[in-house]
């Protein structure tokens, strides 16, 4: 009884509205609009040197995530699958079918990028490719089922000279790029 005494009382003091109920100024209307689409267009048109940064923090990561998925014991491309375009990934996938018939795996050791640096971009209608020039050291040996070393050194560090080309499409809301060709 007390409590619907203090519930109908409060209702009256602060009344049923649950929100602004008036209409926003065209004004606000307008420039929250314009300000919604210059950012929508920024982003994704736009490959201007803070989006160059954040695309070479993001190709390192997928170089190294490529690399290590091609060359683990598995012989399956697992981890790095949503960053090839088919193209290459059937041509990834062919290499290691062909690897594991003869019997041989990979034991790769990734050391890290040397460098990373955009040697090209361009946007050719709505798909921006950017062309990355890798140096990079690993620790490669191919070995057979006898664990015989078929090539490559299980102590030698070797520096790796790669270009990539990745590529995305700018009007598409997935930001992700993926490698579509490799030049070296």
């Amino acid at each position: 009884m007390i409590a619907g005494f203090i519930f109908l009382r409060l209702r009256g003091i602060l009344g049923k509205r649950s929100g602004f109920d008036g209409k926003a100024p065209t004004q606000f209307d307008k420039i929250l609009k314009e300000a919604v689409v210059n950012k929508k267009t920024k982003n994704k048109e736009v490959f201007d040197d803070d989006a160059q940064k954040e695309f070479l923090n993001g190709a390192k990561i997928a170089y190294e995530t490529i690399i290590t998925d091609f060359s683990d014991n598995d012989n399956k491309l697992t981890t790095s699958k949503p960053l090839l375009n088919n193209e290459i990934y059937n041509q990834f996938n062919e290499a290691l079918k062909e690897r594991n018939s003869r019997g041989h795996y990979a034991e790769i050791t990734f050391i890290g990028i040397n460098s990373a640096i955009i040697k090209e971009h361009k946007k050719i209608d709505k798909i921006l490719n950017v062309t990355v020039d890798f140096i990079a050291e690993v620790i490669t040996c191919i070995k057979d089922k006898e664990q015989k070393i078929v090539s490559g050194s299980p102590e030698k560090i070797k520096k790796i000279y790669d270009t990539w080309v990745f590529s995305r499409d700018t009007t598409s809301a997935n930001p992700n790029w993926q490698l579509v060709n490799i030049l070296t």
